[in-house]
């Protein structure tokens, strides 16, 4: 999580900031996941492929 905030520019990152954006994208990525198992599962696949996470993540 430093690495990524750094990278955005943040020159000090609090332990704190590292749990809660931790939280945040893990919470997104069960959303994103879900929802690109729904798309592949429409399209007739068991396997989820890049495109469904790119259509999920919209």
């Amino acid at each position: 999580m430093d690495k990524i905030m750094k990278k955005s520019g943040a020159y000090r990152v609090s332990d704190e900031a590292k749990e809660a954006l931790r939280d945040v994208l893990e919470e997104l990525g069960d959303k994103i996941s879900k929802k690109a198992d729904e798309l592949s599962k429409h399209a007739g696949r068991c396997t989820i492929k890049a495109v469904d996470i790119h259509v999920a993540a919209k």
